[in-house]
């Protein structure tokens, strides 16, 4: 016991005798800053939106009349679309009046509260085709393969929305459909599903990145084709290939210089397109459409249809757009309506321009990449609370766009 006692001494004496450490002041802890929310719509007055006066709205106005046929049927739109039908008469005076009497308009923020984003262009190609093959005319467009499975997941695994699967049956397994490579390799997988035989095989590629399209017969006859589904393969960008092969500088991207190089290349150029895998198919329109309809439904309206996203601006809705023309400082500044969706437009503040049909379109739309900003009209009697939950006030049946 009492050696017991002298080593507890002991070890307390000698804990004394042992240097404390020095204070360290530790670094303040730094936070991360905090996740401001931003509303992507900010109502503002007419005032505030660039180039509202100068515009002469009645070409807009015709165009959102094209969209009362589908949005009119929603409670929301059911007051604005039936003034729009009895507004008498249509001209710019008017029209500017009817907007702003029905209409909010509010500012398209991105998520980081800044106001601009990148608007392009498209539109919708016309090419030289014939209903039969000849020499002339030997590159397919096909309609949708009877033998292509679309397998729905929303039942299985709701989470994944509305994906789909696309493939074919082999014995007992369901195995991808064919890519671009296997369609185009002369096997003729698809024989029997030609809709249309076409004279260029690069415009025929353009054609699937577009979506829709004009085909113009031997008798002058003009059929439109629009999109019918996709062979399930992800899209591959033929501009970035380039890009990262130095075959071509960003300041030299373009819809044109990708059409030249790929005619100039012809072995690599083939080689080049059938690096993107993806394949589209297509369907032919009855003769009421001179021009593609949209994911609306309803047919654009040339230098007046936007695409959008619309997880953010719903489909029909006149949108102001404020940007500059095509290589130049040129203001461009008008009312549009957003009656498009596309794969590549996503975000708040981004936006695709239809520049109308035919080669001319075509090569102002190729080289819009511009900045821009939008506002978008809302009715006015829509309540706060539906604002907030717009995807599910303005949803819509949306057609897949490519």
């Amino acid at each position: 016991m009492k050696q017991y006692f002298l080593i507890s001494c002991l070890s307390i004496i000698l804990a004394g005798c042992v240097s404390k450490p020095p204070n360290v002041v530790k670094p303040p802890i730094r936070l991360p800053p905090p996740i401001v929310k931003v509303e992507p719509l900010l109502p503002v007055g007419w005032n505030q939106i660039d180039g509202w006066v100068l515009d002469r709205p009645t070409a807009a106005f015709k165009a959102f009349q094209k969209s009362c046929r589908v949005i009119g049927k929603r409670k929301q739109w059911q007051q604005v679309c039936s003034e729009a039908g009895a507004l008498t008469p249509v001209d710019d005076l008017t029209t500017r009046e009817y907007f702003e009497r029905y209409f909010q308009p509010y500012q398209v923020r991105n998520e980081d509260g800044s106001s601009e984003g990148l608007i392009t262009g498209y539109y919708g190609p016309e090419l030289l085709g014939s209903r039969v093959q000849t020499n002339e005319y030997k590159y397919p467009l096909y309609s949708q393969p009877d033998n292509m499975l679309i397998i729905d997941l929303d039942d299985l695994y709701p989470e994944l929305g509305k994906y789909r699967l696309r493939g074919r049956i082999i014995g007992n397994r369901v195995v991808p459909f064919y890519d671009r490579a296997e369609i185009d390799n002369g096997g003729n997988p698809l024989f029997g599903q030609e809709l249309f035989w076409v004279k260029d095989p690069v415009d025929l590629f353009f054609l699937h990145i577009q979506g829709s399209g004009r085909i113009r017969l031997p008798d002058g006859e003009r059929v439109m084709v629009n999109y019918a589904n996709q062979n399930g393969h992800p899209y591959r960008s033929i501009g970035k290939l380039l890009l990262d092969r130095k075959a071509m500088t960003r300041d030299q991207m373009s819809m044109q210089n990708i059409r030249r190089w790929v005619k100039e290349n012809p072995e690599a150029g083939q080689r080049l397109l059938a690096e993107n895998p993806s394949y589209v198919f297509f369907r032919e329109l009855s003769a009421e459409f001179t021009s593609p309809p949209g994911a609306l439904g309803v047919p654009l309206t040339a230098l007046r249809s936007l695409a959008v996203d619309p997880h953010t601006i719903p489909l029909g809705a006149p949108v102001f757009l404020s940007t500059t023309f095509p290589g130049s400082n040129d203001p461009l500044q008008q009312l549009m309506v957003a009656q498009d969706t596309g794969g590549a437009i996503k975000g708040q503040v981004r936006a695709d321009f239809f520049w109308g049909m035919g080669n001319d379109a075509g090569k102002i739309a190729g080289r819009m990449k511009q900045d821009g900003r939008l506002w978008v009209l809302l009715p006015k009697d829509i309540q706060e609370e539906a604002l907030q939950s717009r995807v599910e006030v303005f949803e819509s049946e949306n057609g897949e766009i490519n």
